[in-house]
Formats: C-alpha cells, structure tokens, sequence
C-alpha cells in the first residue's frame, strides 16, 4: 500500500487538494500527497486528545514495552525505510541507512528513558515541610519535521513524545512527507494507540502551524528548521505560553591545530562535512586549519572528496546523491561562484553538472576569504570552505563570530589544550577529535540562535514533561 494521504485517527483521509513529491535524483514525480487544512488539524487535535488520557495514564513500563517494539520493527525494516528516505531526499544509500538505523536508535533510547521520569521527596530544611517533586506529561504537541532526515527527525520528536505520555500531530517536510506517513503504520503494529500520533503533510503550513498553536489543548511546540522561520513560531507560540524546543540553524566551525593527527582530522572533516551530503545544521561551514598543515591538510581533503562517486542514491556504488531541490543546488552554486569571484580557489569540484537532477559535485575551496558569503551562512551543501589561521586565540574569535551556537569541531593531539578550547566554544556540542556528534543518548541543541531546549538524553523526555511540585507535612 502506497500511504499518501492524511493520517488521523489511526486512518487514513484524502483531501481535494494534493500536492507532488519530487524524486531529486531524477526531477520526476514521486508520488502524490494530500494536503492538510486547519479543518483536519482540528480533527487529527480532538483524535490526539482522547487518546492521550489512556496513554498517560498508563504505567511507565507499559509506554515503554511499545517504544521498544517499535524499534525492533523498524531495525527490521531499514532498508525499506532507507530506500524511500532516498527517494525523496536524495542522500545516498550509505547515508540513508545510516539515518534509518538512528532513527529507530530513538525509540530504544527512549524506551529506556520512558521508566526513569524521577522526581524527588526532600525535606525542606527552612520549614520543616516535605517537598515533592514529580514530572508528568505536558498535554499536546505539534511537532514539525525537516526535509533534511525524513526518518530521524520525526523519531527524535516522536520517540520522547510517546515516552513522556503525550499525544501528538505531526507536519512533515513537504518535500519528504513520505517516509514519516510510511512509519505509521509500524508504530500501529508497536501498539501505538489510535489517535495518540496524527500526521498531517500541506502545502499550507504557516496556516496550519499557527492554527494549531493557538489552540489551547497545544501546549508543547518542538520544531527543527531554519532560524528565521523558528523566531515566527516562537511568536505564535508566545500567544498561549507553550513549551518550544527550538532546533534551528547553525554556523560550524571546525578548527584543525597544527599538532592535529591530519589522518584523524580529515577522516572527522570529512564526516562533519559530507554526512548528508552537508545538507545537516551540524555540518561544518567554516573549516579553519592551521597554517602550518594548511598544504597538506587541503591536499589530503582534495583527494578524498574528489574520489567521491556522484549519482542516483539508489545506485549501491554511489557516494553522493543530489540536493533535495533546484533551489538548494542554486544556492550551494551561488555560494561558490561569490567566494571564487572573492578570492578563493577551487581544489576540485566548483560547477553544476548537465543533465536531470538536482546535483552538486563534492568542492573544496582553499584560500577562502571573511567576507565570503559562505563563511557567515550556512552552505547546506558539499562544499568545505578552507581557512587558515596561525594563532590559537585568532582561531576561537572567528570560532564564535556568529549569531549561530549549534555545534563547534576541534582535532588537536593535545588533549588538555583540546579541552580548554572546547570550552571557550559558545556551542551547545562540541566534536573532539569527531565529526560526529549526534547520538540519541547525548543532549542535542545549541546556544545563541541555534535554539532553545536539547533533544535526545534525558532532556529530550523532559522537553515533553511538566515539573509538578507539592508540598507536604507529616
């Protein structure tokens, strides 16, 4: 069964209105998809609202047992999902199953965290009264979704959502709505029950967003996207004081020491650079190398994204897929042709090739100067944008001259030096001595305007939780 259509209530609804999901590799259409309207967030609020009284009132353990069951279906199913993440988004198969199997890391993380909400009973020591501390589900939660992780970003919200006893709505990316309608009905066969998890794809998301955040069942808001479109939600979300967990832009530097070991150092840029094809808020956008090992560093850089295979995703030998759309290739041009118009070289890679598809080859730019439009917004591309520098402390200004605190990456071989400049970082998550820093066990958000809240951890439940605290004698 193709699942296009509205998800409310545990069925599936079709609407009038569609729209088309384009297949990135090929420019073709993938599939048609119904598009939501604030009538059907009404209905999908009402059907998230029954539901949850029975969800939160079940045991821990019980929430706990149908997250776990969700992770072994979809571990099961990886390379289903992994396809379909291809074909809407067009990431590689590599990196496709990569994601599914984070994805579904989320709801094993949170099947364990679903039984430790712990609270606390203390005694007061000004009063002499016993203080109470428990955490309990929020109410209801809008959750909207990137096109960049089709699978992963909806379990990351999904995941700590269920674990917490909430219900919820979801509004996908309407470039990739597919893989998060195609999840549902395996979180029916977990034994998620009907009307606790709605999915609502549309072409008119503003409306349908502030509709549902001005309801007053609404009371937790959890968003991944762009900064600017996060400040408008935060404005909608002010007018009825909900919970945000804001997930938004970010400006990664990535700083190389000259005492760096370069085979570690490529290999983590590499990773931080390319994972997803750069179309990632965690990929590194500044890559500042020490002067020093600047040569060598470039050249070992040079080779390896060079080698890259560029193609269709669905192809087991490629490396590299295409940019999700036109627009983002586009702008991923843009920023190559303003850096080399400034100065900068190009090491390999540099122009939009012929043909169908929405594709960027693998680009170094060496001798990258400040005032490049790339070194102060995100490339969301495979570009890595080559800095020197010779002083450590020169290294952590540029490090944080930006509004961005997502996440920072240091390689240096020396480990206490390493760690203080982590620390003088003003990111959210540093990388050391790794290019990858997400994990479903790790507290993942920024500082500054990369956010509010931390998803994953044990932060990410409580994002969904309300603390509750009473005061007692006896």
């Amino acid at each position: 069964m193709d699942y296009t259509d509205l998800y409310i209530d545990g069925s599936w609804r079709t609407t009038r209105e569609r729209f088309d999901v384009i297949n990135p590799a090929t420019e073709a259409v993938l599939a048609s998809v119904a598009s939501a309207d604030t009538n059907h967030a009404d209905a999908a609020l009402d059907a998230a609202e029954a539901a949850m009284a029975e969800w939160a009132a079940r045991t821990p353990r019980a929430r706990s047992e149908v997250l776990r069951r969700a992770f072994e279906l979809m571990t099961a199913r990886l390379e289903d999902f992994a396809r379909l993440i291809t074909l809407e988004n067009g990431k590689a198969r590599a990196d496709a199953m990569g994601e599914a199997a984070y994805a579904a890391e989320f709801f094993r993380w949170f099947a364990e965290e679903a039984v430790r909400a712990d609270g606390l009973i203390t005694h007061a020591p000004a009063s002499g009264a016993r203080i109470i501390v428990q955490h309990k589900p929020a109410g209801l939660a809008v959750l909207i979704t990137p096109w960049n992780y089709p699978a992963a970003m909806g379990t990351r919200k999904i995941a700590p959502a269920l674990a917490a006893g909430c219900g919820m709505i979801i509004k996908p990316a309407s470039e990739t709505p597919l893989t998060m309608l195609a999840l549902m009905p395996l979180l029916e066969e977990a034994g998620v029950p009907k009307g606790l998890v709605n999915v609502l794809p549309s072409k008119r998301t503003g409306a349908l967003v502030d509709h549902m955040l001005h309801d007053p069942r609404v009371r937790v808001v959890s968003f991944t996207g762009s900064t600017a479109v996060g400040r408008r939600l935060l404005k909608s979300a002010a007018d009825q004081v909900l919970k945000p967990a804001m997930e938004l832009g970010g400006n990664a530097p990535c700083i190389v020491f000259e005492d760096a070991d370069l085979d570690i150092a490529v290999e983590g840029t590499m990773l931080a650079k390319m994972r997803n094809l750069g179309e990632a808020c965690t990929a590194a956008n500044r890559i500042y190398v020490h002067a020093d090992v600047a040569p060598e560093f470039t050249r070992r850089l040079t080779a390896r994204m060079a080698a890259l295979k560029v193609g269709d995703g669905t192809d087991p030998g490629v490396d590299v897929g295409p940019l999700v759309n036109a627009d983002t290739r586009d702008k991923v041009a843009a920023f190559v042709a303003d850096a080399v118009a400034k100065g900068a070289r190009v090491e390999c890679g540099g122009e939009v090739p012929a043909g169908k598809g929405f594709y960027y080859p693998p680009t170094v730019l060496s001798n990258v100067p400040e005032n490049a439009d790339c070194v102060h917004d995100e490339i969301f591309g495979p570009v890595a944008a080559i800095q020197t520098f010779h002083d450590q402390e020169d290294a952590i200004r540029r490090a944080n001259a930006t509004e961005y605190g997502l996440v920072a990456y240091v390689f240096s071989g020396d480990f206490k030096r390493a760690l203080q400049v982590c620390e003088r970082l003003e990111y959210g998550m540093v990388g050391l001595n790794r290019g990858l820093v997400s994990d479903p066990a790790a507290p993942f958000g920024g500082t500054r305007q990369s956010g509010l809240g931390r998803e994953g951890g044990h932060e990410g439940m409580l994002e969904f939780m309300e603390t509750q605290y009473i005061s007692a004698s006896w």
